[in-house]
């Protein structure tokens, strides 16, 4: 077992410092399973790739249409999904497939060049092909694929019968557009930690945790990004299912924390609650995707979640946070601002000398500080009711995640035990389990 910092502008360095402080090496391994959040957190701070959808004609706006519902039905403000392909990148082409999957028009190589040329004068990164009823007959897809492929061959290109083989147009639209964004990026990822395996004579299986908890191969995972957005806490989950099955308990509620969200799933009857379509970004603004994943809702507040006053002088924590760099204000990496870690230092909840097993020396003083600055003096309380106050209103925010997996769907919160991991989650769960 070993344990580092995320080392944000590399991720292999910090997993190579885990491997460390675990006294492991990759040239004495058979295995390698790697969960990460990459995925997501591209999807949601949007800085993906340059990406074009080509689409059947007369079907380019179904991206931003949607499907026309109105979650806030009385806000005067409500913003509806903002597509991850801006209209002007969404190109059209005259091709089209019945419901029953015979051809009424053909796919013509010059249409092709047309959007070839297009994608060249663009310089576009990625590109997602949806065209109508694939999902019965690929052939017109797979054709374009093949093409843009020998065209572009810097470019990442990925096709919607790939990824989901169901109908629902917008979805799949949506689908395959997000595994095209997130593509080079996650690709480019998975691609840096095979050559430090290489470089390390690493000979065993590289495989990746999938959102359904299961695992594939790191070639399919670079072309099938999308399947890896729940790919951290879908280990914790199924992790839980195992513990349960270990102790003989049939239903569990699955509690992760980390430094920048809190996520929750649900075991009921021995099984993971899966679902097929999940919305990123939340209902009222987010964005389908319609693959099988574990059921998992989050919210943004983890350990590092910093804690601010708002425009009425009210304390609020996340969805912000200070991440690994330059982390907490007590990590003395940087950090100028009070976060969730650091109001549990203060309270006595983490040791100072014992953090990360005694390997990192947390500055007490130093959170005292920026809590008594920026939260205690201004409304006028002593530091150690705004450090509880911090942690309060983390717990509170994240026992909603917790609801939105149980009580949301039928279920009573009160017949599950909690299962708590990640990085913070066993120091929180008391608190979210009371709240």
């Amino acid at each position: 077992l070993g344990k580092a910092l995320t080392t944000p502008s590399s991720i292999v360095e910090g997993i190579g410092h885990g491997v460390d402080r675990a006294g492991a090496r990759f040239d004495g391994a058979n295995l390698f399973l790697h969960g990460a959040t990459i995925a997501i957190n591209t999807l949601l701070e949007r800085n993906g790739a340059r990406t074009a959808l080509v689409t059947t004609r007369g079907f380019r706006d179904i991206y931003e249409i949607g499907r026309v519902n109105r979650p806030e039905a009385y806000n005067l403000f409500f913003r509806k999904h903002v597509p991850l392909v801006e209209r002007a990148l969404r190109l059209e082409i005259d091709e089209r497939m019945s419901a029953a999957g015979e051809v009424l028009t053909a796919l013509s190589e010059a249409e092709l060049e047309r959007v070839a040329r297009k994608l060249e004068s663009e310089r576009i990164e990625a590109v997602a092909i949806l065209f109508l009823h694939s999902y019965r007959n690929p052939a017109h897809e797979i054709a374009a694929r093949r093409y843009l492929q020998e065209r572009l061959p810097g470019c990442y290109i990925t096709a919607s019968h790939e990824l989901s083989q169901e109908y629902r147009e917008f979805e799949r639209t949506s689908t395959v557009a997000a595994n095209a964004y997130i593509g080079p990026r996650v690709g480019g990822y998975l691609k840096g930690i095979s050559s430090h395996l290489q470089a390390q004579r690493f000979g065993g299986t590289f495989l990746v945790v999938q959102s359904t908890g299961g695992l594939y191969d790191v070639g399919q995972a670079e072309r099938e990004c999308i399947r890896m957005l729940e790919s951290g806490p879908a280990a914790g989950v199924i992790g839980t299912r195992m513990l349960c099955h270990s102790l003989g308990i049939d239903r569990a509620i699955a509690f992760d924390m980390g430094g920048t969200t809190a996520k929750s799933g649900v075991i009921l009857d021995g099984e993971v609650l899966m679902t097929s379509n999940s919305m990123i970004g939340g209902y009222n603004e987010g964005l389908p995707v319609q693959i099988p994943m574990i059921d998992i809702q989050e919210v943004g507040t983890g350990g590092g979640s910093i804690a601010r006053l708002g425009p009425a002088g009210s304390l609020r924590v996340g969805p912000r946070s200070a991440g690994s760099v330059p982390g907490p204000v007590c990590y003395a990496l940087g950090g100028t601002e009070p976060t969730v870690t650091d109001a549990n230092l203060l309270l006595g909840r983490l040791s100072a000398t014992r953090f990360l097993g005694g390997d990192m020396q947390l500055d007490a003083p130093a959170a005292r500080q920026v809590i008594e600055q920026a939260i205690a003096r201004p409304l006028d309380i002593s530091v150690e009711e705004a450090a509880e106050g911090i942690v309060r209103i983390a717990a509170a925010t994240m026992s909603s995640v917790v609801k939105r997996v149980t009580t949301e769907r039928g279920l009573d919160a009160r017949d599950f035990p909690m299962v708590a991991f990640g990085g913070a989650g066993p120091l929180h769960a008391t608190l979210v389990a009371r709240e």
